[in-house]
Parts: C-alpha cells; structure tokens; sequence
C-alpha cells in the first residue's frame, strides 16, 4: 500500500487527542504506515544526566500516528 502523505504536506488530525489540529508532517514511515506529525502525539520522557545534557530532566518528543488519523489539506 502506497502513502498518499509525504514528508513536507500538510495534514488535518480526524482522530484522537489532537483532533482538528493542524500541522505539517515532519517524518513519514512507509511500512507501518505511520508519520510524525509536528506538534501532535507528543510525550514527555525522563532523561538521566549525560554529557549533552548535564542536568537531565524532562523532554518532550514527538511520537508516531497512524495514516488513517490524517487527512491531506491543500
């Protein structure tokens, strides 16, 4: 099954927590048929302390959604 979403287009979320959010897709998966979505599905993660980050703490990251959550917009 081919995507009709690429990387760059911009999408309305239909389904979930984000719903009618409106956002530009940053990462598409062609396999899973899932995309990162800028803005949307985001989760909080702990960090230990690294070198890059001496202090730790928390970051948000943006997850996963499925194609089927997104509809193309012009």
């Amino acid at each position: 099954m081919s995507l009709n979403i690429k990387k760059g287009d911009k999408v309305l979320v239909i389904a979930g927590k984000n719903k009618g959010t409106e956002s530009t897709v940053t990462k598409t998966f062609p396999k899973t048929n899932r995309a990162i979505v800028e803005g949307v599905n985001v989760a909080k993660k702990h960090v230990k302390p690294t070198q890059d980050q001496p202090n730790g703490g928390i970051v948000e990251k943006e997850l996963s959604i499925h194609i089927s959550n997104l509809k193309k917009v012009n």
